[in-house]
């Protein structure tokens, strides 16, 4: 009898299984790259059937189960040892998560639990990465992300970047320690100017600007994080000795010493006077410059709230109510396909106009192929189109089938669009140019390969060209560039350098006066520093960052021309996609014919010289690798004295490498190989002295 109960139960214990496993992918991809697979409340209803699981088999009870931590979005140790990760430090108080509800009868559930007649306040719920700020006598000395809930990265640099946080309280009126917690928000304004320059570069889109605000804030370059324009609202404060005996007057108090606490802050007694406020920001949310994803419910007694206590996970005294996502069902009357600068072809959806967050929407990116297989949508399809926290609209599912199981009435079975070679619903050639599609091992775009002949192409890398952070040419816009290309005057990047003043002056809407600006801008453009000419080019998936660590360490075009894949891998955020890419640039004919032309030009080829030149040449024909750490130089320091120095840079042991500038903490892997292999060793010392 025992063993048919077992079989009965082992399903379920299977599943605790893999719901376990599929909730912890779910936070590393939430959490730590920033790409949501989950809706919140997919998420929520797959912890609460773990939750019920793990309450009928106690014996499957797991410290490490989701249902037992709050995400964690501490960062990952880089594969390049040279940056320098984020500090890592234990919260003075645990940092936790809220419980979400998204109903009346779940809220009322909740406040049946509280201490009759309680105050309720309500807060907006804003959109960002939680963050930790501590105040040692007045001073910001911390400021931790939320982590895993014990621990947070300590991005003080970066918050520093962040107008509307203060560094210092000038009060004499302050405890000596108080810590206080917020969100860390890209406003809409920013996120779409962010993502108008990913979509020029070709770059992912990020989804919304919670998914901004978090990458942002783990970057290492704080005059970047600076540009972006992060803001911050600040919703709680902890500590010992602190004036107030309610949540409501200590945000008070945090805005009289000079925080960022939002307006949208009300005491509620009941739940109508909740579901009221609610509804009200359901609707004025949308007027708001930050993005909210909900309301928060917190008991306002601050005694109450110590004594009601906590979960594993998050507190008894404060529930979160998110907003349902806004969704529409609408006609999918077309998918057009778009080609950009670098070959990639992009479905896009054609939807008859739906109004959704107050705005109009009638054209939806389906990324790709492969998406619009997984939802298995055609022309003619009723689609769901959502926007709910996210600026960007996207198709989330269709309409379902009928009852019979036949296609809804939309659906027109005749529709083969663009169905061939066992690819349904896509092009198998480009529809601008007529090449054949490729599509690369290991991605999910297919691409047309004709970059000489495609004119989106063609255009687009002219447009790239003169972009203000590339060569910054005024005067040739994408329609100008388009007039010049109709008009047989620009075909590539070199041409704009041939450009006469006679004839930019013959064209419609042009003039002497334009004609003289645009040469003037071609004219300045010539000293445009080498980081920015070298990402002006256009490489595949060498951005502005990466352009300017590659040439750091290549200092000319020329020395880059003669860069191995291995060597280029050295570099920090050069992956073997970008190397293959560099190196495939350099062995095009066409492309080495432009870069001739443009050099006759004057275009600045070559970078500063290095501040570490050396005795030039002593390392000439030499393959060091570097492995360790090390205490004179950063890592990226010693790469540019072998490059100095006329040494190359590889990033693994083989018989051709001549030595291994070793560190402390060297690689096990490494320094067995060298051993097995006979390759040498080299002390940051003898280095340095071999170098002079």
């Amino acid at each position: 009898m025992m063993d048919l109960f077992s079989q009965i139960e082992e399903p379920e214990r299977d599943e605790i299984r893999a719901l376990r496993k599929e909730l912890e992918e779910a936070n590393y991809k939430y959490y730590v790259l920033n790409m949501p697979t989950l809706s919140d409340r997919e998420f929520d209803e797959k912890m609460h059937r773990l939750q019920d699981l793990e309450a009928r088999y106690p014996d499957m009870f797991d410290p490490k189960s989701p249902t037992q931590h709050v995400g964690s979005d501490l960062s990952r140790k880089s594969k390049d040892k040279s940056s320098k990760p984020f500090e890592t430090v234990r919260h003075k108080y645990p940092m936790l998560s809220l419980a979400n509800s998204y109903s009346r009868e779940e809220i009322e559930d909740w406040v049946r639990k509280l201490p009759s007649g309680v105050e309720i306040v309500c807060e907006l719920k804003f959109d960002g990465l939680s963050i930790s700020l501590w105040y040692e006598h007045g001073q910001l000395v911390r400021a931790l992300t939320r982590g895993d809930g014990v621990q947070g990265d300590d991005v003080i640099a970066n918050i520093k970047t962040i107008p509307s946080i203060p560094w210092r309280i000038e009060r004499n009126d302050i405890p000596d320690f108080f810590e206080l917690r917020g969100e860390v928000l890209l406003p809409w304004e920013r996120f779409e100017a962010l993502n108008k320059e990913r979509e020029e570069q070709e770059e992912p889109l990020f989804a919304n600007p919670r998914n901004a605000a978090s990458g942002t804030l783990k970057l290492q370059d704080p005059r970047e994080v600076a540009r972006r324009g992060l803001t911050a609202y600040l919703y709680y404060m902890l500590g010992e000795n602190l004036p107030g005996t309610t949540h409501y007057e200590r945000l008070a108090t945090a805005r009289e010493w000079g925080f960022h606490i939002s307006d949208a802050i009300k005491v509620c007694h009941s739940v109508d006077e909740v579901m009221a406020y609610i509804a009200y920001w359901d609707t004025e949310r949308k007027n708001l410059p930050v993005a909210t994803d909900g309301i928060v419910l917190k008991v306002n007694n601050l005694a109450q709230q110590e004594e009601l206590g906590y979960t594993a996970k998050t507190p008894r005294w404060a529930i979160a109510y998110k907003f349902p996502a806004e969704k529409q069902l609408t006609l999918l009357k077309e998918i057009t396909y778009q080609v950009g600068r670098t070959g990639v072809v992009t479905p896009v959806a054609n939807l008859e106009p739906i109004q959704l967050s107050g705005t109009i929407v009638q054209r939806a990116t389906l990324h790709n192929e492969d998406f619009i297989k997984s939802l298995d949508i055609r022309p003619g399809d009723r689609v769901w189109v959502e926007k709910g926290g996210e600026i960007i609209p996207k198709i989330t599912g269709k309409e379902n089938l009928t009852a019979e199981g036949g296609l809804t009435d939309e659906r027109s079975c005749s529709e083969t669009v663009l169905q061939s070679e066992g690819r349904s619903f896509f092009p198998t050639k480009c529809p601008e140019c007529g090449t054949p599609l490729v599509r690369i091992p290991g991605e999910a775009a297919w691409r047309c390969p004709n970059e000489a002949g495609c004119p989106p192409q063609i255009k687009g890398k002219i447009e790239h060209f003169v972009s203000r952070k590339a060569m910054n040419i005024d005067g040739l816009g994408e329609e100008t560039i388009d007039l010049f290309y109709q008009k047989g005057l620009l075909h590539n990047i070199a041409d704009i350098y041939d450009l006469k003043l006679e004839d930019i002056a013959a064209q419609e809407r042009l003039g002497d006066k334009s004609a003289q600006n645009i040469l003037a801008g071609i004219e300045a453009s010539k000293q445009v520093p080498w980081a920015r000419v070298l990402f002006a080019l256009g490489i595949r998936m060498v951005g502005e960052t990466t352009a300017k660590k590659i040439a750091r360490v290549y200092t000319s075009i020329d020395s880059l021309q003669w860069a191995t894949a291995e060597q280029l891998c050295a570099i920090e955020d050069v992956g073997p996609q970008i190397a293959e890419n560099i190196v495939k640039y350099f062995e095009d004919l066409r492309n080495l014919e432009i870069l001739d032309r443009l050099r006759q030009a004057g275009i600045q080829f070559e970078g500063e010289a290095s501040p570490f030149r050396g005795n030039e040449g002593v390392l000439a024909g030499q393959s060091i690798v570097i492995s360790g750490t090390f205490t004179q130089h950063s890592r990226d320091e010693y790469k540019t004295l072998i490059e100095a120095n006329g040494g190359k840079n590889v990033g693994s042991v083989s018989k051709k490498t001549s030595f291994i500038l070793a560190g402390e903490n060297m690689g096990p892997e490494k320094l067995k190989k060298a051993e097995d292999l006979g390759i040498p060793l080299k002390t940051e010392d003898e280095f340095l002295k071999m170098i002079q």
